[in-house]
């Protein structure tokens, strides 16, 4: 099954990529690698997601905010790519998850959107991982995620 087909067994569909909310490229290629910048739960030009998970938000929301973001992520590769077929696979995920005073459960929040490469990449979504507690994101959005990717070089 293709990531698409993947993504509507789960009831998902691939977004439009998110412009960037700065003066700043998506994504950027050189030397084998992808890096997507800072993507937010956005969706139709809005952050669907906003404030502290623990306070304005549920777990359960926060993880609903990592998935949409992670969804944006895979848009964006999608898009620089034309595809999915250059992907070899994700190296490294940065989750940034703005979190109430006396949250500490970041990790589980950012493993929706860890689950959701896994379902869906398979074993091109192995990756490192690091996720910071913050106080506040820009556009105040729940979740940011910067990812990592090898890519093959276009032929």
């Amino acid at each position: 099954m293709t990531v698409e087909q993947k993504l509507a067994a789960r009831g998902l569909a691939l977004p439009v990529p998110p412009q960037p909310l700065g003066a700043y490229r998506a994504t950027v290629e050189a030397n084998g690698t992808l890096r997507i910048s800072g993507q937010v739960p956005l969706r139709d030009g809005q952050v669907v997601f906003k404030g502290r998970v623990g306070e304005a938000l549920t777990v359960e929301q926060g993880k609903q905010a990592a998935e949409l973001t992670a969804l944006n992520v895979l848009a964006q590769i999608h898009r620089h790519l034309g595809g999915f077929d250059r992907l070899v696979q994700l190296i490294h995920v940065e989750g940034y998850v703005a979190s109430a005073e006396g949250f500490y459960d970041q990790p589980g929040v950012i493993d929706a959107a860890s689950n959701l490469f896994a379902d869906v990449l398979g074993d091109k979504a192995g990756h490192t991982r690091a996720v910071f507690s913050q106080t506040q994101l820009p556009a105040n959005a729940a979740i940011i995620l910067v990812v990592t990717a090898q890519i093959e070089p276009q032929k």
